[in-house]
């Protein structure tokens, strides 16, 4: 993506003793290549997670961690000096300890010194990273609330699974999250990318992830979801498919899950964990993913088509394996269409919520609406194929929402597909509940 706005700007990174600060370098050269100048300043517990020879080498700048540090006195107040020469100072990660110190204005290691020096007109910026129960800690709430109420920008951590194998927000954000976030300073329209708090957080559960208050409106529903890729066999080596993860349905199933929904998740192939749902149902073909479906389609409350179901298939399948030897120097295959799924849910609907996906290389809006409307769907989720951090493979999305009784269209920044997961039944429950 293009970070226009980073082009020319100095950026103090600061970087803290958390288990995420081993994605800094590659950071640092994000930064570099959209155009900024970048300087490290780090707390001696960083030491522990990165080298400081790889930050140097990639920024040509010393990095300052040892506020006496021999290199830094001929300058005089080194922290001052600094502090004036920067056009940001971003704190990625952030961990819990020096939150508090930032709140406190503890100057106790070069860091803190550096962000407490800062003048009123340098923004700094926040990125919280650590596991999720210390993030909901009340003491860590409480901090970044001062944060906030001292003008400082707090970007969320994402929703996912920690280094401690549990499962919360406390992620640091993928790079284009967070640059996309300072981007918007730098072009004053923030908005409301940042400054919230997670007033809403409960747990139900030892791996549970935050909850938005509507979500526990899932609670005791059933909710059919399919996830991932079909193949449709040429022969007994090679496969007709696309480039689908599973990664939306799966995030899908795991926050709906979490909020206490009986969860049916019927998957295609993919390389996922399995996750912890009442009823898993693994496929392979279209043919099977339809007879899955309707085979538990008329007890769900919600069903959610997310699953990338290939609309065509060899009209005949080869036992064995075709051999190049055996074939000119063209193949033919002859196609048959698939059974049109989420048509057949639409036309056989009576009191379930349906909800389609629809992925589009352009006109988006309107291929989505006239698929809405088509398949007789209740909602439909619409994202972009063929551009950075939406559609296949990656851990975010880009999406907009169209809800059958209405010209509205939602749409939304680059988010985790857990968070597009959470949004997606905020608006079911929101619009039908």
């Amino acid at each position: 993506m293009n970070f226009s706005n980073l082009k020319g700007k100095k950026i103090i990174l600061g970087i803290t003793g958390s288990i995420a600060t081993y994605k800094t370098p590659q950071m640092v050269r994000d930064l570099i290549k959209s155009g900024a100048e970048v300087r490290v300043v780090c707390t001696p517990a960083s030491a522990e997670f990165v080298s400081f020879m790889v930050l140097e080498n990639l920024t040509l700048a010393p990095v300052v961690s040892n506020m006496f540090d021999p290199r830094l006195q001929g300058r005089g107040a080194w922290h001052i000096e600094i502090a004036h020469w920067c056009d940001m100072m971003l704190v990625a990660p952030c961990t819990a300890s020096t939150i508090s110190k930032l709140v406190s204005g503890n100057c106790d290691n070069a860091l803190t010194c550096v962000a407490t020096a800062l003048p009123k007109d340098k923004p700094l910026v926040v990125a919280p990273a650590m596991d999720f129960t210390m993030y909901e800690n009340p003491a860590t709430q409480r901090n970044i609330r001062q944060l906030i109420e001292d003008n400082i920008k707090i970007i969320l951590p994402d929703e996912g699974q920690l280094a401690s194998g549990l499962v919360g927000r406390g992620r640091l954000p993928d790079f284009s999250v967070i640059a996309s976030s300072i981007d918007n300073i730098f072009s004053g329209s923030d908005k409301s990318v940042f400054n919230e708090l997670d007033s809403n957080l409960t747990t139900t559960n030892n791996n549970t992830i935050p909850q938005k208050p509507e979500l526990k409106k899932l609670e005791n529903l059933k909710i059919l979801i399919t996830a991932g890729p079909t193949h449709e066999k040429i022969d007994d080596i090679r496969y007709i498919s696309n480039y689908s993860t599973g990664k939306m349905g799966y995030a899908l199933a795991e926050v709906a899950s979490n909020n206490s929904a009986d969860v049916i998740l019927i998957a295609g192939p993919n390389e996922l964990t399995k996750p912890n749902v009442n009823k898993f149902i693994p496929v392979v073909t279209a043919d099977e993913m339809y007879n899955a479906v309707i085979e538990n389609y008329n007890n769900c409350d919600i069903v959610i088509m997310s699953a990338a179901v290939a609309d065509f298939a060899p009209q005949e399948k080869i036992s064995g394996k075709l051999k190049k030897e055996n074939i000119n120097n063209e193949l033919f295959l002859k196609l048959k269409k698939n059974i049109d799924i989420l048509k057949t849910l639409g036309e056989n609907k009576s009191n379930q919520i349906l909800v389609g996906f629809a992925l589009e290389v352009s006109d988006e809006i309107q291929n989505a609406r006239k698929k809405l409307i088509s398949k007789k769907c209740d909602m439909i989720v619409v994202n972009t194929a063929g551009i950075e951090d939406s559609g296949f493979g990656g851990d975010n999305n880009i999406i907009s929402i169209i809800h059958r009784n209405s010209e509205d269209i939602k749409t939304f920044p680059v988010m985790s597909k857990l968070k597009c997961a959470e949004e997606i039944f905020s608006e079911i429950i929101n619009l039908f509940f």
